[in-house]
C-alpha cells in the first residue's frame, strides 16, 4: 500500500517536506509531477524526463486514455507502465475535468455524464464505477475519484448541488474501489477530491467529508478555474485546517511557480499543471529571475546560456539559438522550452525542499517568490 512519512516541517510555515512510497518507488515531496495525457509528456522523451527534468511520477489522462488507444490496448499491454515504458510511479485523474469542460456535449445526471467524444462525436457515458474500472486497467498507482469540477464563478445554490453530488459519486467510486482488486499485480490507492468552489463553509463541509473517509492522500480540486488568486490561496487555507497531516495533499492543476511556492507554504506536498509544456511550446521559459520570450527580438544576438543556473541542456543552447529556433518554426525550439520549464518546476519544488529540511524555508521563498513572474 502507499505510505507517507512527514519527514520535516517548517518553523514559521506549514511547509512540509515528506516520502510517498509507491509500487513503483519513492516520490520526495513537494512535488511537482509533468502532464503526460496521453501517455506521453508532449515533446518530451523518457530518457529527458528522467535525466534532465529528474521527474519521480508523471500524470495520465483517464479520458483521453479512454479513448485512445483505449481500454483493450491497456489492458493487453500490462496497463500503462507496460505499455508506454515508464517504470516509475504514475497518477491518473478521473477524466471529470475534461469530461465536463465539453461544454455543449455532454450531459450530466445523477448516474455519471454523458459525453461525445472530440475525436469522432461517439457517445460515452463516465460513472463513478466504470471510471474506478477504467483507472484498474490502465493501472496508475493513485488513482482520483470522479467529481465535478464547478466553474469558479458558480452561484452559491450551484456550488452546493454540485458538492452534494461529488460526495455521492465519491462514496460509490469507494465502495467501487473496495470491490475491485489491482490488475497487474500491484497495489494502487484512491485519492478524494475537495470540490466546494469559492464557499468557505462548502469547502470545510467538503474537506471534512473527505478526510473522514480516511484515504491515503487527498486532493484539492475546482481551483485556478477563473477565481481570482488570493482567493484560491483563501481556500488552500480553509481546506489545509481538516485535511490530516499524515496524508499528502495535492493541489490539482496548479500553477504558475509562485502558485506553487505559495501553495507549498500553506501545507500542500504535490502539483500538476500543463504550463510548463504548454507555455514553453509557445516560447516561454522560466526561470529564478522571472520569464523570458524567446520571439522577442532581444534575444537575437545573445549568445549567454538560456538559464546558467538551469539543467544541462540550458549550458548547451544560447539564447540566440533558441531565439532563431522559435522563429523558423523548428520543433526543436518546443522540445527544448519544455525540458527546460519542466527541468525548472522540479528544481523549484526541489529547491523549496531543501530549505524546509534546513529551516528556512519562509526567508528563502520570501527572497524568491516576486521575481519568478518578473518579465525578462
Amino acid at each position: 500500500m502507499m505510505k507517507f512519512e512527514l519527514q520535516h516541517t517548517d518553523n514559521a510555515s506549514d511547509a512540509r517536506a515528506g516520502l510517498i512510497t509507491t509500487a513503483h518507488g519513492h516520490i520526495k515531496t513537494p512535488i511537482f509531477m509533468p502532464v503526460g495525457t496521453c501517455g506521453s509528456v508532449k515533446g518530451v522523451h523518457f530518457d529527458e524526463l528522467r535525466e534532465q527534468v529528474k521527474a519521480q511520477i508523471i500524470l495520465g489522462n483517464t479520458y483521453h486514455l479512454y479513448l485512445r488507444p483505449g481500454l483493450d490496448v491497456l489492458r493487453a499491454a500490462g496497463g500503462l507502465h507496460g505499455f508506454n515504458g515508464w517504470e516509475r510511479p504514475i497518477l491518473t485523474d478521473s477524466g471529470g475535468f475534461q469530461v465536463f469542460s465539453l461544454t455543449g456535449i455532454r450531459k450530466l445526471r445523477e448516474e455519471g455524464c454523458e459525453f461525445r467524444s472530440h475525436i469522432d462525436g461517439s457517445k460515452h457515458f463516465f460513472t463513478p464505477e466504470n471510471v474506478m474500472d477504467t483507472e484498474r486497467v490502465i493501472g496508475a498507482d493513485i488513482m482520483m475519484a470522479l467529481d465535478e469540477c464547478p466553474p469558479g464563478k458558480s452561484d452559491y445554490e450551484y456550488a452546493k448541488k454540485s458538492l452534494a453530488m461529488t460526495q455521492r459519486w465519491l462514496d460509490r467510486c469507494i465502495k467501487r474501489f473496495n470491490e475491485t482488486e489491482p490488475l497487474y499485480g500491484y497495489e494502487q490507492t484512491l485519492f478524494p477530491i475537495v470540490q466546494g468552489c469559492t464557499y468557505k463553509d462548502l469547502r470545510r463541509e467538503a474537506a471534512k467529508f473527505v478526510a473522514d473517509k480516511g484515504a491515503d492522500g487527498n486532493a484539492i480540486g475546482g481551483l485556478a478555474v477563473g477565481e481570482p488568486t488570493e482567493v484560491m490561496y483563501e481556500m488552500i487555507e480553509v481546506v489545509n485546517e481538516i485535511l490530516p497531516k499524515d496524508k499528502p495533499r495535492y493541489l490539482m492543476g496548479v500553477g504558475t511557480p509562485q502558485n506553487i511556492l505559495e501553495a507549498i507554504e500553506r501545507g500542500v506536498d504535490m502539483f500538476d499543471c500543463v504550463m510548463p509544456t504548454r507555455n514553453g511550446r509557445n516560447a516561454m521559459l522560466f526561470t529564478y529571475n522571472g520569464t523570458m520570450n524567446m520571439r522577442n527580438k532581444k534575444w537575437e544576438t545573445d549568445f549567454s546560456p538560456i538559464d546558467p543556473d538551469g539543467c544541462h541542456t540550458d549550458q548547451i543552447y544560447t539564447k540566440a539559438y533558441l531565439h532563431h529556433l522559435f522563429k523558423a518554426g523548428e520543433l526543436l525550439a518546443m522540445q527544448i522550452a519544455s525540458i527546460h520549464n519542466l527541468a525548472f518546476y522540479l528544481r523549484l519544488v526541489t529547491d523549496a525542499r531543501q530549505h524546509i529540511i534546513q529551516g528556512d524555508f519562509t526567508t528563502w521563498k520570501a527572497s524568491v517568490v516576486d521575481q519568478l513572474g518578473r518579465r525578462i
